[in-house]
């Protein structure tokens, strides 16, 4: 049984939504000023430092009125770290070109951590502008790096690129994590090719270390084949959110895609499993899992999901849903709770339908006074589509109360169809015999 409302819960707006942007990594100020977490280099440190590429030396005292700054920033105190960047600055003609940068990186830091996002970029270009052989390879490479995560978070995606691929070229190594931020840049910039091949490779990265991939890459990359319509990749990459990242939503498209590929029994079970996880919480959800189940000839299950689904108003109670229902238990030979339901269902239904069906039920029950009845309702409520049957029933219904005329007056009107007639004479023939014979035995 196809579930189609499954395949469009994979909708490009549902995978759209799921891809998640990269965090921004805080820049950090140059470690041969301040760490990362916030703790000073000592002087002698910084000079080692300056050391892994031949760079103008940073003097004593530009090193303490740095410290100031960094006083500040541990304090969050932005205003003051500005102040003191700003009367260094007045001074800046007196500095090297390694203490000007130095400056600057820490104008990016107090800027960026301000949201001041554009003076943030301005100061980190300054760094650069000093010269990449006036900085720490260390520094150059943070700068291009920190430039390229602001333009993203400014959604300027082809200047994030840019920066991001002078980072990548000078760069000893690029990390998954590096690829993935990579692959994002190139989706946002509507490039799904290379998207996916920066992505793809951050993943497998990832995996031949034995780590489990971040969710936001498999999101990406799932998305990126279900756009190239390669269901069995985005199955495959389904099945490792649903093992590493548990949630409905993943379950429900994964149950989505197994239908697509026809692999009926699969999205039978993720879906039990999605709604046991109680992730299937919409009618249309839990009706697609009712029918569901009764198409794969589980229709207790069928009915006990409409049933709750009901009694917890999340299923509406209409004369359709409660036919359902009733069709349900009455699939799974539960005639005595099929049976309320359907007399709910026909008292809803503005035509005589259900009535019908429930009469030829009492009929089989031997419950022939309501088998009448209800016979009664339906050609009352009209709408029917085969009065023929409901006379026919209703004639079996008196023929087995031994009421022998109004039998006979039902299976005439019966006789006027032409789809029953043949049946319709047979009765009447048997009705006459038994009323003859009941006659003669009376007397």
């Amino acid at each position: 049984m196809k579930l189609t409302t499954m395949t469009k819960g994979l909708s490009r707006f549902v995978l759209r939504t799921s891809v998640a942007l990269p965090l921004v990594m805080a820049p950090a100020v140059s470690v041969t000023v301040l760490e990362a977490v916030g703790v000073s280099a000592s002087f002698a440190q910084v000079q080692a430092a300056e050391k892994t590429r031949k760079v103008p030396a940073m003097r004593e005292n530009v090193f303490k009125k740095l410290g100031k700054v960094q006083e500040a920033a541990d304090a969050q105190n932005w205003p003051a770290a500005l102040a003191a960047l700003r009367d260094m600055e007045a001074g800046k003609d007196k500095y090297n070109a390694y203490e000007v940068a130095q400056m600057y990186y820490f104008y990016g830091f107090v800027y960026y951590s301000m949201e001041r996002y554009n003076d943030a970029i301005n100061a980190y270009k300054k760094v650069l502008a000093q010269g990449v052989d006036n900085i720490p390879v260390g520094v150059e490479l943070n700068t291009y790096k920190t430039i390229a995560q602001l333009y993203f978070v400014q959604e300027n995606y082809d200047q994030a690129l840019t920066y991001l691929k002078k980072w990548m070229a000078a760069a000893e190594s690029v990390s998954a994590t590096d690829y993935a931020l990579l692959a994002q840049v190139y989706y946002q910039k509507g490039d799904q090719a290379k998207a996916l091949e920066n992505i793809n490779k951050s993943v497998s990265m990832f995996e031949k270390e034995g780590k489990v991939p971040k969710e936001n890459w498999l999101s990406l990359q799932r998305f990126l084949y279900y756009e190239k319509n390669d269901y069995k990749m985005v199955a495959k990459i389904l099945e490792k959110l649903v093992k590493h990242y548990p949630k409905g939503e993943y379950y429900k498209q994964l149950a989505g895609m197994y239908g697509e590929l026809k692999r009926d029994q699969d999205q039978l079970y993720m879906m039990e499993s999605a709604y046991i996880a109680g992730a299937l919480q919409k009618e249309k959800e839990l009706l697609n899992m009712a029918y569901l189940f009764m198409g794969n000839e589980m229709p207790y299950k069928g009915a006990k999901v409409l049933d709750k689904g009901i009694k917890e108003k999340k299923i509406e109670r209409t004369s359709k849903n409660l036919e359902t229902l009733a069709q349900a238990y009455q699939m799974a030979q539960e005639l005595q709770k099929s049976i309320p339901n359907l007399e709910a269902a026909a008292k809803l239904s503005d035509k005589g339908e259900i009535y019908a069906r429930l009469s030829g039920i009492y009929l089989d029950l031997d419950k022939n006074e309501k088998a009448l009845d209800v016979g009664a309702k339906a050609l009352k409520k009209g709408g029917l589509k085969r009065k023929d049957q409901v006379y026919i029933v209703m004639g079996m219904a008196n023929a087995n109360l031994k009421k022998f005329d109004a039998a006979l007056a039902d299976f005439k009107k019966a006789q006027k169809d032409e789809r029953s007639k043949k049946f319709a004479d047979q009765w009447i023939d048997f009705v006459q015999k038994e009323k003859s014979r009941e006659e003669k035995l009376a007397m």
